[in-house]
């Protein structure tokens, strides 16, 4: 008798441990309030768990001509069952110039039903989040995501010509110990309607929008398995003053730098970072 509950017991934990295996591709919709830009739109999260801790990345998009991905970081609570999500980047986003992408928090739990069938796995849960511009609305709601054996996600997307065919003139190297930088872009003197776009590693960041004295704003993370990351600024008109010029502010860690970036219809301007562990990098006298 004692030897069947220990295997009672030793198959319940094994069941128990596949059943909290969130590795992997998850998918679902999410139902924003009326009056948004897509009121329902489908979303990806693509799961890295190591111990307690979540890394990966999130898909929003209503097709392959609209979507926003972001990187995010998270935990793992085996023994609540409890899973917390924090988006804290976008990579790249492709939407409606009147739309605000949202930096979302998850709080979500893993499912999977019993009995001799085999169910499907769900994470639900609950989600807020904040809009990039810090004023737009971007009401809470609640998520229900199903796992998948593979992404589905497929961006339309091409390099523009203006990327493609321009000279690229490299600004400055910028050696940095943080996975995250923030980066503001301005009008660098007189605004005279100056509209940039910036790619990062090929992919883009910023679309199209128009420099002024309140700052373009974005988030570069660095991946460490690739430290250096090449960042384009491409000037997609050339105002009412050419060239087209902005003013660069890097926060990097405990480090800032200005920089002043021009582009015309023969070149754009790059910035590349390298990452460097802390207490890796050589001091100057």
């Amino acid at each position: 008798m004692n030897h069947r509950f220990l295997l009672y017991l030793f198959l319940f934990s094994a069941t128990l441990g596949q059943a909290q295996d969130i590795n992997g591709i998850w998918k679902g919709k999410l139902v924003m309030a009326p009056g948004g830009c897509f009121p329902v739109y489908n979303i990806e999260l693509q799961l890295q768990v190591a111990g307690s801790k979540i890394t990966g990345t999130a898909y929003h998009f209503s097709d392959s001509l609209n979507y926003v991905r972001e990187n995010f970081e998270g935990t793992f609570k085996k023994d609540s069952n409890q899973i917390i999500i924090q988006e804290n980047g976008i990579v790249t986003f492709k939407i409606r110039e009147d739309c605000v992408p949202c930096v979302k928090r998850y709080v979500l739990s893993f499912h999977k039903g019993g009995g001799n069938v085999v169910t499907e796995e769900q994470l639900r849960g609950s989600w807020t989040g904040k809009a990039t511009d810090g004023k737009t609305a971007c009401d809470p709601g609640t998520l229900v995501l199903t796992r998948f054996d593979k992404s589905t996600f497929k961006p339309d997307f091409k390099l523009p010509p203006a990327l493609t065919k321009r000279k690229v003139e490299l600004v400055k190297e910028i050696k940095v110990d943080t996975g995250l930088i923030q980066i503001d872009f301005y009008d660098n003197g007189t605004i005279d309607g100056d509209t940039i776009s910036v790619y990062a590693n090929g992919m883009p960041v910023v679309t199209g929008k128009r420099l002024t004295t309140k700052p373009v704003s974005m988030t570069l993370r660095i991946d460490f398995k690739k430290p250096e990351q090449e960042l384009i600024m491409v000037g997609e008109n050339l105002g009412s003053i050419p060239p087209n010029t902005a003013l660069m502010i890097v926060n990097a860690g405990d480090k800032r730098y200005q920089l002043y970036l021009t582009s015309d219809d023969q070149k754009n301007s790059m910035v590349r970072f390298i990452y460097e562990k802390p207490g890796t990098a050589q001091r100057t006298p």
